[in-house]
């Protein structure tokens, strides 16, 4: 996220069960009620969500772009961020239909599922402790077996976000000795996005990193350190990804 902070923002692990299929847990709270309305940006990352915000619940594919997100008043979001790849046992189904696009409860878990009600249960709940055992027992209702692909897909990803020097589709293939079509396919069916996508996000977001850290001196050494030799492409695709022009990103953090 960038911007001044206007809200608290609290991580947690999932139990050891879950956390095959889950990243971490979060809660948002703002309370701006004698302040303007401020809008967040959010970076893009490879990881479907499920979102409980009052009026706004549901499951959120990998978005392809930044979001924002206005706070104003009062309020709080309980989510779950699957891990990249976590996802797919449930949906049991390509996660690149997702992608970009969100949908309610009803329409991945069945009949049986009320999103208004349950949004209701999560959002009354008094503490983070209480929001997250009953977002479990519900995720629990409906847990899938294990996918030896979703550890799979999960560790190269880690691995992608690691390793600075992998630029491209073909450092990741070398990296890890997974053919490239067999990488692509299961990148697609698994994550929602292209392994190609997924180390531009990383690479980006490592970018925006060094802009916070003022560490940034030279724009071109920037773009061509993280495999750019087009200039104006690196500024195109950071513009994609962060919402904003290196420069105006820089400006913004001063």
């Amino acid at each position: 996220m960038i911007g001044q902070k206007k809200f608290s923002l609290d991580r947690y692990e999932p139990s050891a069960e879950m956390s095959y299929f889950v990243q971490h847990y979060w809660v948002v709270r703002w309370d701006l009620r004698t302040q303007l309305p401020y809008s967040q940006t959010v970076l893009a990352h490879p990881n479907v969500k499920l979102v409980f915000e009052k009026g706004a619940t549901g499951i959120f594919g990998v978005a392809r772009t930044t979001s924002s997100h206005l706070l104003a008043g009062q309020g709080q979001v309980f989510g779950v961020k699957f891990r990249p790849g976590g996802f797919y046992p449930f949906l049991n189904a390509p996660v690149s239909k997702l992608s970009g696009t969100s949908t309610s409860l009803e329409a991945l878990f069945g009949v049986g599922v009320s999103t208004e009600q349950l949004e209701k249960e999560v959002l009354s709940l008094p503490d983070d402790e209480q929001m997250i055992k009953r977002v479990e027992a519900f995720l629990f209702e409906y847990l899938p077996k294990p996918d030896p692909n979703v550890a799979r897909i999960s560790e190269i990803v880690r691995m992608i976000q690691a390793d600075r020097s992998v630029l491209k589709v073909e450092d990741a293939v070398q990296l890890t000795g997974m053919n490239m079509r067999t990488m692509q396919r299961l990148f697609d069916r698994y994550v929602g996005v292209s392994p190609k996508s997924v180390i531009q996000r990383y690479r980006l977001h490592e970018a925006a990193e060094q802009i916070d850290q003022g560490t940034v001196q030279d724009w071109l050494d920037l773009s061509t350190s993280l495999g750019y030799y087009d200039h104006s492409h690196f500024i195109r695709d950071f513009r994609a990804i962060v919402g904003v022009a290196p420069n105006e990103y820089r400006r913004a953090q001063i």
